[in-house]
C-alpha cells in the first residue's frame, strides 16, 4: 500500500470475564477512503451474518490492508485491562508495512505518540474506517471464542464469547473458573 494512508483501530473484548482483548486495524489510501467503506456500519450494530458477509469483503478487498492483536487472560490479570490494550495496540502498529499518514481510533484508544492520531469518541458510529477495524477485531475475536467453546466445553464460549452473561455465570459457578477466565474480572463468582 502507497502512502499516503489512513488508518483505523479498534478494540472488542474489554469487558468480558474470559478470552482476550482484540484490537484490528484497517488501512487504506487517503484517496480511496470514502468509496471502500460504503454502508459500513459498526459491528455492534451488524447481525453476525452481515459482520461475517463484511468481515470477508473486507479481508479480501484488494485496496484495504488489516491486522489482529490480542492479549489474552493471563497478562489482563497481571497487568490490568488498560495495560494489555496499550500491549496490543504496539503488536497492532508494528504490523503496518508504512507509516500512516493518520491513525483514527475508537473511544478512549490510543496509539504510540510517534503517529499522528486521532481518538473519536464513539468512532465505531461516526468513521466508516474505525467501524471496519470494529468488525474485524468483533469477528476475529468471536471466531476464537468458538474455537475455544471446544477446548472448554462446559462454559458455552460459543454463545455468549466470554461475556458476563446469567448463562455463563451460572456455569461458572457451577464448573468454577477455566484457563482462560480472567480471574480479576471474575472476583465476585467464585
Amino acid at each position: 500500500m502507497k502512502n499516503p494512508f489512513i488508518v483505523g483501530i479498534d478494540e472488542v473484548g474489554r469487558g468480558p470475564l474470559a478470552g482476550p482483548i482484540t484490537l484490528a486495524y484497517v488501512a487504506c489510501s487517503i484517496r480511496n477512503y470514502k468509496k471502500n467503506f460504503k454502508k459500513i456500519r459498526d459491528s455492534k450494530k451488524l447481525s453476525l451474518r452481515k459482520r461475517e458477509e463484511w468481515f470477508q469483503h473486507l479481508k479480501d478487498h484488494p485496496n484495504l490492508e488489516f491486522g489482529v492483536a490480542s492479549v489474552g487472560p493471563a497478562t489482563i490479570d497481571k497487568k490490568g485491562i488498560s495495560k494489555a490494550v496499550k500491549i496490543a495496540i504496539k503488536r497492532l502498529v508494528s504490523k503496518l508495512k508504512f507509516k500512516p499518514k493518520m491513525i483514527l481510533l475508537d473511544g478512549s484508544l490510543y496509539a504510540p505518540p510517534e503517529f499522528t492520531q486521532k481518538t473519536i469518541i464513539k468512532g465505531d458510529e461516526k468513521n466508516p474506517i474505525i467501524a471496519a477495524a470494529s468488525i474485524m477485531a468483533k469477528v476475529t475475536r468471536d471466531r476464537k471464542m468458538v474455537r475455544l467453546a471446544k477446548v472448554y466445553p462446559k462454559y458455552g464460549f460459543e454463545i455468549h464469547k466470554g461475556y458476563g452473561t446469567k448463562l455463563h455465570m451460572k456455569l461458572v459457578r457451577r464448573h468454577g473458573l477455566s484457563k482462560i477466565h480472567r480471574r480479576s474480572f471474575c472476583t465476585k463468582l467464585i
